[in-house]
């Protein structure tokens, strides 16, 4: 036994010397390193200026992204099934871009030089769009306005207008997770306030974000919807190069952070190791293979103390004769960490899954939402609402919630449950759903109302547009629970070599939600265009049942919920190791937290 232990204790020195260091903080330059001048670089002063640059690409961004639906059927000539599938899969792009942005930014280039070549494509995309719409796409000028119809384009102008957007969808995808990171790099760890100021960056960010897409979605909007497509994308173009102006006149105050190496080989050693002793039985805990002292095998991350939670893994941290004979080797035996890290990546998915069909409902309102009110009475008075431009109610909801969250439903659900933060990141998740699904009901309502007041031989109905603002309000609340819980839950079970690794399944749950919708979409329209019918989604709204594949959505929900609480109910969170550094970290969190709510 003793010369066992003596062993461990060689392969522990080994793995020490292999330690991979995560997330080390350097300044812009050597000189900033002195306590002296580490002041001048970061700080709000460049955190707000990420914050403008966050919300003029945002404005940019949504300048083409919230009537692209509308220019798909009324500028390239596409059915309304086509065009939501292509808008889909444009918005699934998007977000799938999000996870390389983040991958690259965290492993190889940092998130400066990230944000800064994505921003510079964003430019590019916005531009060939701009140059496309002028020269091949608007012709007559004026058209695409729901009256006046467009030239059949030519197979350049197509091409070139698919690439701009998909250009756009890489540059703002992977500028997307990255600007955010950076924003909260620029606060010093080592300041007591830099975990305050870090929450309200947060929320600062998400408040610029939604005022930049309120510009879109409002002004953008109404001049895209009467034919000036080209007036449109020309000043998303401006704000593109605007921002990232601005985001290049701080590159010599900003605090960067070194890229890491890639994280995926890691938890991939877990696997291996475990499928090379899949015949050997797992050992108790306290002999499994860790190293000593309060820091991890992985430098710059806590440690995570073992679960019973797929016990098969524990045989990659079970050390064999094998491992003592020769030099440390990861793909052989990896530490209690490391395992638990994989665990907690396994343990994170049913979660995830579960969030996918929430997206779907998300991507409604940029494609079936805006055909909808395409075809819903909009002029008051002598001024016509453009049907993208009722996202704006989604917003307005989104930041009205947000206060509501704070200020009433966590106090009276903290009362009720006990709990400082009132409701926990899973049952905020349920919550989202729930009303995610009334969402889609109050949709297929309204979808039945507009059905009954069309008029023979009218292609629009008589019913009013507002009729749409209980749906989108709905959505909007939802998103404040969702999408905000998601991001808090994902991020606080990731372990701390992985976080980047949480913050992108948030995002690749969009993306995803919008390929399944897509598909939804295709399904659907193959079986009920059986025997020669219209379908539910045809050309002409008012010839199909866009109230059934809203309902449709709502059943798939009601069934994802289930399986989401039962999920819910199974998971485990992950167990830090209660050390003196770790109990100094939850205390801090805890003051933090009550300085938040006070």
């Amino acid at each position: 036994m003793d010369d066992i232990e003596y062993s461990t204790d060689e392969i522990e020195k080994k793995a020490d010397e292999e330690i991979i260091s995560f997330g080390k903080i350097e300044s812009g330059n050597e000189n900033q390193h002195s306590p002296g001048k580490r002041k001048k670089c970061g700080g709000w002063k460049l955190a707000s200026l990420l914050l403008v640059n966050q919300g003029l690409a945002t404005l940019a961004f949504f300048g083409v992204g919230v009537n692209l639906v509308l220019l798909l059927t009324r500028v390239l000539d596409q059915d309304n099934a086509v065009a939501a599938n292509n808008v889909s899969k444009w918005t699934g792009t998007v977000y799938l871009c999000s996870l390389i942005g983040a991958f690259l930014s965290d492993s190889y280039w940092g998130r400066y030089l990230t944000c800064a070549i994505f921003q510079l494509i964003l430019v590019l995309g916005l531009g060939l769009l701009s140059f496309a719409s002028w020269f091949f796409l608007i012709s007559p000028t004026g058209c695409g306005d729901g009256m006046k119809l467009c030239n059949t384009p030519s197979s350049v102008g197509v091409v070139m207008f698919y690439l701009s957007i998909y250009l756009i969808a890489l540059g703002y995808g992977g500028h997307q997770p990255t600007v955010a990171t950076l924003g909260a790099d620029q606060f010093d760890d080592s300041n007591p306030n830099a975990v305050i100021s870090k929450a309200a960056f947060f929320s600062s960010f998400y408040f610029a974000l939604n005022v930049g897409s309120l510009f879109s979605n409002t002004i953008l909007v109404y001049y895209e919807d009467s034919g000036k497509w080209t007036l449109g994308f020309l000043v998303s173009f401006g704000a593109a190069i605007i921002a990232l102006l601005l985001y290049l006149s701080g590159t010599s105050r900003y605090r960067y952070v070194k890229a890491s190496g890639n994280p995926l080989p890691r938890v991939a050693q877990v696997f291996v190791a475990a499928y090379r002793k899949w015949g050997v039985t797992p050992a108790t805990v306290d002999a499994l293979y860790e190293v000593e002292g309060t820091e991890s095998a992985i430098k710059g991350s806590r440690k995570i103390l073992h679960s019973n939670d797929f016990k098969f893994l524990d045989k990659a941290a079970t050390i064999t004769s094998m491992d003592l004979r020769g030099p440390n080797n990861p793909w052989k035996l990896c530490t209690v960490t490391q395992v638990e890290e994989a665990k907690c990546v396994l343990k994170m998915l049913p979660i995830w899954l579960c969030t996918i069909i929430y997206s779907v409902i998300f991507t409604q309102m940029a494609s079936l939402f805006v055909e909808q009110g395409d075809v819903m009475a909009s002029k008051l008075k002598n001024f016509r609402i453009p049907a993208a431009s009722m996202s704006a109610f989604d917003i307005c909801s989104v930041l009205i919630w947000t206060g509501v969250y704070r200020h009433v439903v966590v106090p009276m659900s903290r009362s009720l449950t006990g709990n400082p933060k009132g409701l926990t990141e899973l049952q905020r998740m349920g919550t989202g759903l729930i009303i995610g699904m009334i969402a889609m009901v109050a949709a297929g309502v309204t979808e039945i109302q507009r059905l009954k007041s069309v008029s023979p031989g009218s292609k629009k109905s008589s019913l009013s547009i507002f009729w749409q603002v209980p749906q989108y309000v709905l959505v909007g609340a939802s998103e404040v629970f969702m999408y905000v819980g998601q991001l808090e839950f994902f991020n606080g079970q990731a372990p701390d070599g992985i976080k980047s690794f949480g913050s992108s399944l948030c995002m690749a749950s969009m993306s995803l939600g919008n390929y399944v919708s897509s598909l939804l979409i295709n399904i659907v329209m193959e079986v009920t265009t059986r025997d020669g019918g219209p379908g539910w989604i045809p050309d002409d709204l008012n010839d199909g049942h866009l109230d059934r594949f809203y309902f449709l959505i709502a059943g798939l929900t009601a069934v994802d919920f289930i399986i989401y609480v039962y999920c819910a109910k199974w998971y485990n969170g992950i167990n830090l190791d209660t050390s003196e550094n770790g109990i100094q970290l939850e205390e801090q969190q805890k003051e933090v937290l009550a300085s938040l709510m006070s």
